[in-house]
């Protein structure tokens, strides 16, 4: 049995149904793999949240940005923003269903020795690490005080990794290397302001999967998150958020050989 990787979909079901079907014709029954930021900023998040949990055991999916945004604005730990367009869940009569079924999801799966996140690892980290920290926040998100945990969750420091960090710093550095991470210095110090394409980084920084001697690159990683990076396709290297909710595509990558799946996506949010 095939399992396809499926790139960022931010609430747009209906290019998500396209995908399905596209990928059924190839290969009916495929298991898939959701690279996580299933809702926001596209004008379906309900719709889509609830098809991703409608596909049971066929599908899996790490947990991205948006999607823990999701969950802070719903237990109030975080206002939503000016172009989050998820109310629509908030409001509707399944909401607790939904994100119960959302919170008991991970930042990382190990799939076929293909290493699944949604946005990077830091060059410190190896793959038994990976899976062992995001281990470490699903048990906060499923735990009691998951509440709590995101009211924490927000911040940008500590800016890199130590073995020695613990509570609230710790959780908040984990989840910031997996689900927010673009650049980082040769040490795995982040940088998160800039979003722009890995051709004229910040000084001093790479994009995390450039970094010399990162812990990871002899396991082929997984990832999403970074549109404007677009498709990229290495030895040991999938970058599958093809811009989907911004007009580009969104993209299925075979794990087994690589055959991809694409359709054309509608542009339902304005990069400028």
């Amino acid at each position: 049995m095939q399992t396809y990787a499926i790139g960022d979909l931010q609430g747009c079901a209906a290019d998500l149904e396209l995908l399905l079907n596209r990928i059924d014709e190839q290969s009916p029954n495929a298991q898939l793999i959701f690279v996580g930021d299933l809702v926001n900023r596209g004008p379906e998040s309900l719709r889509t949240l609830r098809l991703v949990r409608g596909l049971g055991e066929r599908a899996r999916t790490v947990l991205g940005n948006h999607d823990l945004h999701l969950l802070a604005i719903a237990c109030g730990a975080r206002a939503r923003g000016r172009m989050d367009t998820m109310q629509e869940i908030l409001s509707a009569p399944d909401c607790n269903e939904l994100l119960t079924w959302l919170r008991q999801q991970p930042l990382a799966l190990f799939e076929q020795n293909h290493l699944i996140v949604h946005a990077g690892v830091l060059p410190q980290w190896t793959a038994v690490q990976v899976m062992a920290l995001s281990d470490e926040v699903t048990t906060q998100l499923r735990g009691p005080h998951w509440q709590d945990f995101l009211r924490t969750m927000y911040g940008n420091t500590p800016l890199r990794w130590n073995d020695a960090l613990q509570g609230e710093e710790r959780m908040r550095c984990i989840v910031n290397g997996l689900t927010r991470l673009r650049f980082c210095t040769a040490d795995g110090d982040m940088e998160f302001n800039t979003k722009e394409g890995p051709g004229n980084p910040p000084a001093g920084y790479l994009p995390w999967f450039d970094v010399p001697n990162r812990r990871t690159a002899e396991i082929t990683v997984v990832f999403g998150h970074w549109s404007t990076l677009g498709l990229i396709q290495r030895p040991h290297l999938l970058g599958i958020d093809s811009g989907c909710v911004w007009g580009g595509k969104l993209t299925a990558v075979c794990l087994e050989d690589r055959r991809l799946v694409q359709v054309d996506c509608p542009q339902h949010q304005d990069p400028g």
